[in-house]
């Protein structure tokens, strides 16, 4: 896998209705790669993947790899809890024409031992084989840690597991990884929070939530770091660290989201069980948003013909 740098996790923008807004989703993308993004997530934690269905799924990575007609690598996001499952999802996403790689998280729930996650991820791989798979190890969500010994026993099983998104916030784990995998094998950072901090010490890029609200600053951020600028890494980091943590102040993507609505993106649609952010975080976000300039280019409000 060739693939470094800057990702973003996009999110899935939904119509008032509920339903997949094509065209907000197809805009998205055009604006991620017109500002210089290196390459994009489909339907990944970011993207409400646990809320879709099975054809809205697959639509939805449909609708980027087909927005981004080959510009940048799409990945597509395959998770679940059954290998079973896994497997035969799998076998649909990866028939995707123009697909570049397949990201799949733990498995949630079960809590399984680190063979059970060998036997599951192995599973995957020849399920998919060439495609190349990333592994995406978010204890977090899934109440099961990866461990750097596990990720070496399937990089040496399946050569097309070639990457792993390490969402644990350890950074002794990210730094054992970077010691004992062959040097090819890409690691990314998971946490925008830790990003400049895990490329200080190997690793190889982001994937990011905040490149949805800010991606040519989190990707110059990420660029900057990896060809030892650090002065420009750093200054961008403490400029947008804030929006790093206040998209987290409640649950993910319902902050972005919002961010993304204030900006004339997309609307704030998340489905259940997420919810909008409450009234006091909505006026927080906003607040931090026209900070950060993020709201320059947004439409005025129905009604605002910018008269005095």
């Amino acid at each position: 896998m060739q693939t470094t740098g800057c990702g973003t996790a996009i999110v899935t923008p939904f119509q008032a209705d509920g339903s997949i807004d094509d065209q907000a989703l197809g805009a998205l993308v055009n604006w991620q790669i017109e500002s210089g993004i290196d390459f994009l997530v489909a339907c990944g934690s970011t993207g409400e993947a646990a809320t879709l269905d099975e054809e809205e799924w697959l639509h939805a990575v449909h609708v980027v790899v087909d927005a981004a007609a080959g510009r940048v690598p799409v990945w597509g996001g395959c998770t679940h809890n059954s290998t079973r499952t896994l497997v035969r999802q799998a076998g649909m996403l990866c028939k995707i024409k123009g697909l570049s790689a397949v990201l799949s998280a733990n498995p949630y729930y079960n809590k399984p031992t680190q063979e059970g996650q060998f036997q599951h991820f192995l599973a995957l791989a020849k399920a998919v084989d060439p495609l190349p798979v990333t592994l995406y190890n978010v204890p977090g969500r899934t109440a099961a840690n990866l461990e750097p010994e596990t990720v070496v026993r399937l990089a040496e099983a399946a050569p097309n597991i070639q990457a792993i998104k390490e969402a644990s916030g350890k950074l002794p784990q990210i730094t054992q990884l970077v010691h004992d995998l062959p040097r090819n094998f890409k690691i990314f950072s998971g946490d925008d929070n830790l990003a400049l901090a895990s490329i200080g010490i190997g690793a190889h890029g982001l994937i990011s939530v905040a490149a949805n609200e800010a991606p040519a600053e989190v990707g110059r951020m990420i660029r900057a770091a990896l060809m030892n600028d650090w002065t420009q890494a750093r200054d961008i980091e403490r400029r947008y660290g804030r929006l790093f943590e206040a998209n987290f102040w409640e649950s993910n993507p319902s902050p972005v989201k919002t961010v993304l609505s204030l900006m004339g993106k997309i609307g704030d649609t998340v489905r259940l069980p997420l919810v909008p952010p409450t009234a006091a975080t909505r006026a927080r976000l906003e607040r931090l948003a026209g900070e950060l300039g993020l709201l320059k280019f947004a439409p005025a409000p129905e009604g605002d013909l910018g008269g005095s």
